[in-house]
């Protein structure tokens, strides 16, 4: 049943839904939470915050959807205390609000949940203060790295990697090399593109031969993110790696460290039947910017893709222009 006595307001709509927010069916009570969504302005937010305390789930879970684009400070945590619901649609639609948030001010009613004994809290509550980059959340997320759960120790490499803490390098290189989730070891090597090159190289570089083909492509991303041009005959030998998906990471990255020594494996990837890597290859000759690429990339230019063409005449102009 809902939670309070929803008395008469002085919003003409909200005033008429008030004997459905009361009703004895829940599924009555769930359609008024829906219709009280559609509303303009933040009136009927209160109701919605009620809502989240009501006796059936499935009302607790529209409610929690609703309060998505909301972050009065009882919505938020009232969506935090609901990612312990004992209902899994509850749960998951709370956090899934929660990971919307982009006022700082919201992260205080979500840190301590961080040390939740419930895992599904744990890593809720790191996604929810992900992007809200707030100092309180650096040092929790910093333990969290050693949490049982992968996807705990994940969410909390994505809270270090927003903050951007150099503190935080050390653990984040440790966890791209070791960590026993590939999930995990794939998303320190994402977080690790804002570090001291030279101090994450070794790092990446054990990323970018690591078993997972996922983690190899991330590694050879943020390697050229970083520019770090000791990491070019790496990325060369990645032109040859079995996973065309790490081949194209490769390529963008050799492009970005205008490496020269790459051509010859650059310009064979023109010919790959994989029609992304053939465009990520002569964008990056474009970059490179040598004349030795422009026979090859003239013959490439009746490439039967669009999108290969276009990258080619691209990449044939800036070699025109840097000439």
């Amino acid at each position: 049943m809902y939670p309070v006595t929803v008395e008469l307001h002085e919003d003409p709509e909200i005033a008429a839904l008030a004997p459905r927010l009361q009703d004895d069916d829940a599924t009555v009570r769930r359609i008024a939470v829906l219709d009280l969504a559609d509303l303009d302005g933040d009136a009927h937010v209160p109701l919605l915050i009620a809502a989240l305390e009501d006796t059936a789930a499935p009302v607790r879970a529209e409610a929690a959807r609703a309060l998505q684009a909301f972050e009065a400070p009882l919505a938020v945590a009232g969506l935090a205390r609901l990612l312990s619901d004992l209902d899994e649609e509850v749960r998951t639609a709370a956090a899934q609000s929660l990971s919307e948030l982009k006022q700082q001010e919201s992260a205080a009613h979500l840190v301590s949940y961080i040390g939740s004994s419930d895992s599904f809290v744990r890593a809720a509550a790191l996604r929810g203060v992900r992007e809200l980059r707030v100092p309180a959340s650096f040092a929790p997320a910093l333990d969290a790295l050693q949490d049982k759960e992968a996807q705990v120790r994940r969410e909390a490499v994505a809270v270090l990697g927003y903050l951007k803490q150099p503190d935080a390098v050390p653990a984040l290189t440790r966890v791209a090399e070791s960590d026993p989730s590939l999930e995990v070891r794939r998303a320190a090597a994402g977080a690790l593109g804002f570090a001291d090159g030279a101090a994450v190289l070794p790092a990446l570089l054990a990323a970018l031969a690591d078993d997972a083909w996922q983690v190899r492509e991330e590694a050879a991303t943020t390697l050229g993110k970083l520019r770090l041009q000791d990491a070019a005959p790496a990325l060369i030998a990645a032109l040859a790696d079995p996973y065309w998906q790490v081949r194209l990471r490769a390529a963008r990255s050799l492009g970005r460290l205008r490496c020269r020594d790459a051509l010859p494996e650059l310009l064979a990837a023109l010919g790959h039947a994989i029609s992304n890597l053939r465009k990520e290859a002569a964008l990056a000759l474009g970059e490179i910017g040598s004349p030795l690429a422009l026979d090859a990339l003239q013959q490439a230019s009746g490439d039967p893709d669009p999108e290969v063409r276009k990258s080619v005449r691209l990449a044939i102009q800036q070699i025109g222009a840097a000439a």
